[in-house]
């Protein structure tokens, strides 16, 4: 037996007397910092490059950047720079290409897992824009794009976080 209310019965929309907490993407106030892996350099400067030019369109003047290795350094710089207190948001860059061995679901598995972890363990927002892909060509047509909107994200969730609190 299933329950369906008459039409009339709930409020077009949102439910009535709710309280949202609308998004908001001015970066002005905010310190960011990017953790970019070395390994697979161009694609990781493409997503760079999308990254940055979104957070100066968004408003953004305090970004610091640090290179690691490879994708699976960056949680471990991320969790540093989260630690400080000095950013309201973190973005990882980098790039994940398949090979002919499991190598590649370990290090995109673990290295997604371990910007999770950081994120949830020091409350700082954290935007994932480590590509994980079959080949260049995938990689070369989504980094300037999932690096833009890995700054809109970071952006997003500081001013999301800062509402809350």
């Amino acid at each position: 037996m299933s329950f369906t209310p008459k039409a009339d019965a709930m409020p077009a929309g949102r439910c009535d007397g709710m309280k949202e907490i609308e998004p908001n993407r001015a970066g002005a106030s905010l310190a960011v910092g990017i953790v970019m892996a070395r390994f697979n350099q161009t694609i990781s400067e493409g997503l760079l490059s999308g990254c940055c030019h979104e957070l100066h369109r968004l408003g953004v003047t305090d970004v610091t950047l640090a290179s690691v290795p490879g994708a699976l350094e960056i949680p471990l710089a991320l969790q540093t720079m989260a630690q400080t207190g000095r950013f309201d948001a973190l973005v990882a860059l980098g790039c994940v290409i398949r090979g002919e061995t499991y190598h590649f679901e370990v290090v995109s598995n673990e290295s997604a897992r371990g910007v999770t972890d950081v994120q949830l363990a020091t409350g700082v927002p954290i935007a994932n824009a480590i590509l994980t892909v079959e080949n260049d060509g995938q990689a070369e047509v989504r980094m300037f794009q999932k690096g833009l909107e890995a700054a809109q994200c970071a952006v997003e969730m500081a001013n999301l976080l800062k509402a809350v609190k």
